[in-house]
């Protein structure tokens, strides 16, 4: 008895110490990294990249909310052989479809603004563009480089 007592109480320790180094939400770290790249989008280019990101993001929320729509209709159509497990899976089938159909609707909304802000910035650099015409200008060879030898400017 002692000697199992002894082990567990060796284990114990190290079971702990384990669980407190563990990463505890994966998806709290991802989170962050993309408040991070939302929040640091300055230009058109950052903008049309989130667009790109929230409207993959939405079809894939989409068809995931398609795929438990089909495995609840299996669960409904076939209760007789899932027994009281069957309303378990119901319920917990139900959840995940409202939790990707909010998810998918959030990230069309994400997705949205992000394709206000791009017209918003396209609109500016057009209304720059066409409101200051000696920017163009300035662009323009004011010098000419080294001629060949020989020839004679008029």
């Amino acid at each position: 008895m002692k000697i199992k007592f002894g082990k567990y109480l060796a284990v114990l320790p190290m079971l702990s110490i384990l669980v407190a180094c563990a990463q505890l939400s994966p998806m709290e770290a991802q989170n962050a990294d993309s408040r991070k790249v939302v929040s640091e989008a300055k230009t058109v280019n950052d903008h049309e990249n989130l667009v790109t990101y929230y409207d993959k993001l939405a079809n894939e929320m989409t068809v995931k909310a398609e795929e438990k729509r089909k495995l609840l209709e299996e669960y409904e159509d076939h209760s007789q052989h899932y027994g009281r497990r069957g309303q378990d899976y119901r319920s917990h089938t139900l959840a995940n479809i409202r939790y990707y159909e909010q998810e998918a609707s959030e990230a069309i909304n994400h997705a949205g603004y992000h394709r206000k802000i791009v017209a918003e910035l396209r609109k500016d650099e057009y209304a720059r563009s066409v409101g200051e015409p000696e920017q163009v200008e300035s662009h323009k060879i004011k010098a000419r480089l080294s001629e060949p030898e020989g020839t004679k400017r008029n």
